[in-house]
Parts: C-alpha cells; structure tokens; sequence
C-alpha cells in the first residue's frame, strides 16, 4: 500500500546515504538548471539521478551516542598551543598555520574584544586542548563580529564554546575565487550571538560544500536576546543559516532560544538560496520561532545546477532548496514567553519553494499555539514527501504547494509524549496512537530513531522508536 513512497524514497535516499550518511562528493559550482516539464513527484528513476550529492556506504556504521559525539583523536600533524594570555596574538597564530597544523587552546576564557580567527589555510583544525567543550571560552564581548571564518577547505573546528559574538560567531565562506569543502564543525558550543551562530554562505566565486555540523550546542539566551541585531525585520539571528551550499549534514545537534519578543527569527537550522541535499537528523530543536527551514523566497540570487534535480518544474522557475532529508528530530516550543510573544511558535518544518523534500518521523509538539507543525508553501514545492510525522498541530498546504502524505497524525494530544512540557519527546508507555502506527519502510531508509536505537518492523509514529 506503500509501494510508491517506498520507490520514491528508496532511490533518493539511498543517493542521500541512508539512515546515517556522512558528505560525499559534490560537484560544486554548476550552473543553469535543465529544467523539464511536468511534476507530481519524483519517480525512482528521477530519485535516483537527482540526488547524488552521497554515497549510500557512507556513515553506515556510527556507533551509539557516546561513540558519535565522543571528542576528536589526538592530532596527527604540528601542534601549536596557546593560552588565554595570548588572547591578542590569535590572529596572527591562526593566520601562519600551516597545513595539516592543529591549533590547540588550553583551558581558559579568551577575551577576544576585537580579535578574530580568519581561517584561509586548508587541512587545519581549532579545537581545545583537553577536550571539553566548556573549558574553552572565546568571548567576542560584542565586540569581535566574526568569532572564526572559516575561508578554505578541510578545516575541523571542535570542542570549544563561542560567546557573544557581535555579528556570527562561525561563518562559513569562500575564499581565493574556489569551493571551501568539507568543514567540520563538532561538539561546538555557541551563546548568545548577536546574528547568526553558524553562518554558511559564498562570497564571489566557488561554493561551501560538503559539511557537517554535530553535536554541538546553539542557544540564545535571555540574557542575550536584547543583543541581537535590531535589523529592519526586528530579529535577525537564528542557529545555521545556510545559502547556496550543497551537501550539508547536520545531526545530534541541541539548538534552542532563537526567538525575540518582536520580530520573526531566522530558523533553528535553515538552508536555501539554492542550497541542496540537506540532511538534517537526530537534533533537538527547542523554542525556536521556527524550527527546521529548506528553502524561504520566491524569487533572488540563488544558485542552479545543471541536472535536472527537480524533473517537471517549468524552465526557469525559481527554486530555493532541493531536494534534501529532515528526520528523527525533536522540534518543540514549551517556553511561555516564546509563546506569548509577537510572532509565537510560527513553523516547526518549513518547506518554502522546496522541492523534492523528504520529511520523515519527527515529532514536532507545541505546549501553546503554534502556526503549522510542517508547512509547504509556493508553487516550486512540489515531490515533496511527508511520512510518519507526529505532530501536535496542522500539517498545512499553502499556496499551490502540493506533498503527498502517508500515515502521519496531526492535532495529537501532549499525552503522548513523556514531558512535553520540559522537551521530552519520547514516546509514552500508553502513546497507542503512535506506536506501531508508521509506514512500513524498506531496509535503509530510516533504521533508527533520533537516539540512533533501531526501529523495528512496525515503526512508531514521530521520532522515537519507545
């Protein structure tokens, strides 16, 4: 009864790597879509040639929690080490590492005050010396804009917490007219940003492809939302804001507080302007304005590939994502203030002139009102597929969106869920509603749930295989 969901989604999918796929390669910096005619959604053969962005053999063996966000192994090459009491030298360090150099910061608060960490050579890594996350604070005080720019390929940022950042506190950017690959950002912590925590997008030539983000934390505060950047929309921050970037993966990542009392925020995790093959799993997003976003505009600057990726949209029609994944996420807002505020809890998926997107088992609850638990918007949305989705509020269509639906349920009560109140998700003992009550999938297309435990033959509803 299920046949065709299961085609659809087995051959794009498999192209997206499974239930745990890691970056493969992407063909950065195409140019001008192919566009055919006519779409009512991917068929497998469409599936199979429109996502190639990774390899179905890629991550197939990740490990439980404790080995997915376990620290980095020692470093391999040239180690350079510094202490907070170097705090006004980092920009010169950072700038004379050389390949394959690991840069390593002892335990301590770095009162940055201006200084930045540009980061144009390839194959380099930041992370703290002993491992822990919380043990090493560079503060940009509002003062620094960008905290670290990642501007070459192959760079691995990890195990270090990022404060007030006056502008992003990790942008993600091209430099030197070609592609930056392959950024890791892991087990990184961001507060209080007063833009974007994670920023990923091109600066002229080539593109930011191919990287991944996980097990890191993002918050703001609400010590830090009166900092945020009072821009004409009154609330420009938000967790991963991502244009034209292809092949991102981003899982077990906690991401929550992006909202302000007045003004819509960016979302938790949002990728568009172009951006394709967006995986997102396993991440908890809580109190977020809006939660995971492909895709926003109608009409821009956004980048175009040569292969059809969306077979059947009219020749130049305006798409803002393509194709890409979101499951097994926790998405919900408990907050009062968050939901008292102007614009409340909009959107826990949003899908705005997205096409070809996958959602599938994510629990998307809210304790108040909310807008829609997934949405899809525009008339360049269409292939998309929503399966085993557990929400608390409508799953809408909106203006000539089209998606097609199997066994997701809407309007269901918090009872189902351990402590919705506190952003527990999982699955009660007495949830009859959800369990047992998913879509039958073939081998590989969703195995596990968001705490990476295997789903059985009769999968849950949402994101919690209990």
């Amino acid at each position: 009864m299920h046949l065709r969901w299961q085609v659809v989604l087995l051959a794009s999918w498999l192209a997206l790597g499974g239930c745990a796929s890691d970056p493969g390669q992407a063909d950065g910096g195409e140019d001008g879509q192919d566009a055919a005619d006519g779409i009512d959604g991917l068929d497998a053969e469409d599936g199979a040639d429109a996502a190639d962005g990774l390899d179905a053999e890629d991550g197939a063996d990740q490990g439980g929690p404790a080995e997915r966000c376990a620290a980095l192994p020692p470093p391999a090459g040239r180690v350079v080490r510094v202490a907070p009491a170097q705090t006004a030298e980092l920009t010169g360090i950072v700038s004379g590492l050389a390949e394959g150099d690991t840069l390593l910061f002892e335990d301590g608060i770095y009162p940055l005050g201006g200084v930045y960490l540009w980061v144009s050579t390839p194959g380099v890594t930041l992370r703290s010396a002993s491992g822990d996350r919380e043990a090493v604070v560079l503060d940009g005080e509002y003062a620094t804009t960008e905290v670290i720019t990642v501007a070459s390929s192959d760079v691995t940022l990890a195990h270090l917490t990022i404060r007030r950042a006056g502008t992003h506190a990790v942008h993600v950017t091209t430099g030197g007219g070609g592609d930056t690959l392959r950024t890791r950002i892991h087990d990184v912590q961001v507060i209080d940003p007063r833009e974007q925590a994670i920023k990923i997008n091109p600066a002229g030539a080539g593109y930011p492809d191919q990287g991944e983000i996980t097990c890191s934390h993002l918050e703001l505060t609400a010590a830090g939302r009166p900092n945020v950047n009072p821009v004409a929309t009154g609330c420009y921050t938000g967790g991963v804001d991502g244009h034209q970037a292809r092949g991102w993966v981003l899982r077990d990542n906690l991401i929550e507080g992006f909202w302000c009392p007045t003004g819509l925020s960016e979302h938790a995790i949002h990728m568009w302007r172009g951006s394709r093959d967006t995986l997102v799993e396993r991440n908890r997003l809580r109190n977020n304005a809006r939660g995971v976003g492909f895709g926003l505009a109608t009409e821009g600057d956004a980048r175009t590939y040569a292969d059809a990726a969306c077979p059947g949209l009219p020749a130049g029609t305006y798409v803002d994502h393509y194709l890409g994944i979101i499951r097994n996420n926790f998405i919900s807002a408990d907050d009062p203030a968050l939901l008292a505020s102007a614009d409340g809890f909009d959107c826990g998926v949003c899908l705005w002139s997205a096409c070809g997107a996958q959602v599938a088992h994510n629990s998307v609850v809210s304790t108040g009102a909310m807008f829609s638990a997934v949405e899809w918007r525009f008339a360049a949305s269409r292939g998309i597929a929503l399966v085993s989705n557990l929400a608390t509020h409508p799953l809408r269509a909106r203006e000539d969106a089209e998606a097609s639906l199997t066994d997701n349920l809407e309007s269901a009560p918090l009872a189902l869920f351990v402590d919705a109140a506190a952003g527990d998700l999982h699955l009660a003992a007495d949830a009859a509603q959800a369990i047992d009550q998913g879509a039958p999938l073939a081998a590989g297309l969703c195995d596990d749930d968001v705490d990476a435990e295997p789903r059985d033959a009769q999968p849950d509803l949402g994101a919690d295989e209990r």
